[in-house]
């Protein structure tokens, strides 16, 4: 940042000059030019008899260490940048991003055959890329995508097509996990691979394992209802896998219970965001635009940073309450309750005595509203009291055995 330092003030800011001024002029410039690598300009100055010296020391495009470490300072305090956060830091000094950052001795060659052809097809549907560029080599396409940096591929090109990302990445993976409250994990899958593979296999692993349809007849119609849109699911996937620090080492979780389901991504907001800000349908940058990029060319998003409103859109349209984000040290999180009524009867159907005050607490919602919806699943015919108040239990109808 640059900045003016003056030797010879008190912690008043009063001048009382310093005794060695003529020899500290001298013998300054070259000990922070080996401390630090950088010229400086030290001029003498002489105020009422006294003499001070003025450091002047202009802004840097680059990065400055002392002793071979890199210091930031934040209010009052100084802290040294080690690990992920010197990393995040270097790299933008120098204007990268992390998904940017070149890698040697990997070549188109050693990138999954299968995986370009899946791009290709799924680019062609979406017209996002010209047909006589498909119709390039593998190498070629890299290119077009702008996963070059000079001779070598650039980390999301690793990460979107290599058949083993996790040699290159540590963490570059996705566990899956039912819990049946915060502290008991039922089960628990892991999903490896290149990002389009993980993509498919988190959602095909969603619907098929993770997510209880509710099955319901109207008249001879069998209805099948999943407790959270397509539209929804995708995007919190995706907006974790471009949003995702993988400088850090952590694979994103899922987090799937019987009242909502949970998306965590280790990373930061971008800078100078809120939480509140996306909850007001701002959008939002990637962390990784070169990843964003690729999947924005292959049809899996619309557009950049507009995941967020899609999440928002979908909630909203299936008429779920509306996705909670949170962010803290740790990671970014996008929280997604379930409907009311179907949350209701999930509680249900694992304890058919739970009393209204109870599930109640068990769902997160007041008392009140519990009592508006078992009575509107009571008038729709999907919910049965058997017994009296006391001592009865519910039956959840329209169901197949």
């Amino acid at each position: 940042m640059g900045g003016v330092l003056v030797i010879g003030r008190n912690d008043a800011g009063e001048d009382v000059g310093i005794a060695d001024a003529r020899q500290l002029l001298e013998i300054l410039p070259n000990k922070v030019r080996d401390l630090l690598g950088i010229i400086v300009d030290v001029n003498l100055l002489a105020v009422d008899g006294k003499e001070l010296l003025e450091i002047v020391v202009e802004p840097y495009p680059y990065p400055i260490s002392y002793k071979g470490q890199y210091h930031y300072r934040t209010g009052s305090t100084k802290q040294e940048l080690k690990g992920a956060a010197l990393d995040q830091f270097l790299l933008k000094k120098q204007g990268k991003r992390w998904d940017g950052v070149p890698v040697p001795h990997v070549t188109a060659d050693d990138l999954n055959a299968k995986t370009f052809d899946d791009f290709k097809a799924q680019a062609m549907k979406s017209k996002r890329v010209d047909e006589e560029v498909l119709g390039e080599s593998n190498a070629h396409l890299l290119e077009r995508l702008h996963l070059n940096d000079g001779a070598y591929l650039k980390r999301a090109a690793i990460l979107l097509f290599h058949p083993d990302p996790e040699r290159f990445v540590t963490g570059a993976y996705v566990k899956i996990g039912y819990f049946a409250s915060d502290d008991d994990l039922r089960y628990q899958d892991e999903v490896h691979g290149n990002l389009f593979e993980q993509v498919k296999g988190c959602l095909d692993l969603l619907r098929t394992k993770y997510m209880k349809a509710e099955i319901r007849y109207e008249g001879e119609q069998r209805i099948e209802e999943f407790p959270y849109p397509d539209a929804a699911l995708r995007e919190a996937l995706l907006n974790a896998i471009a949003h995702k620090d993988y400088s850090g080492g952590s694979p994103i979780q899922i987090s799937v219970y019987d009242h909502k389901m949970m998306f965590w991504n280790e990373g930061q907001l971008p800078e100078h965001w809120t939480v509140a800000q996306l909850s007001q349908k701002h959008p939002s940058k990637p962390h990784n635009p070169d990843i964003a990029n690729a999947f924005f060319r292959a049809g899996l998003i619309e557009s950049w940073g507009r995941g967020t409103l899609k999440i928002l859109k979908a909630c909203e349209d299936a008429g779920l309450p509306m996705p909670a984000y949170k962010y803290d040290l740790s990671g970014f999180i996008v929280e997604m309750p379930g409907k009311t009524p179907d949350m209701i009867l999930d509680a249900l159907r694992q304890d058919p005595t739970l009393s209204i005050p109870s599930i109640a607490v068990l769902i997160s919602k007041s008392e009140s509203a519990v009592e508006r919806a078992i009575r509107k699943l009571r008038e729709d015919g999907r919910l049965e009291r058997v017994g009296p108040a006391k001592g009865g239990s519910w039956k959840v109808l329209g169901e197949e055995e």
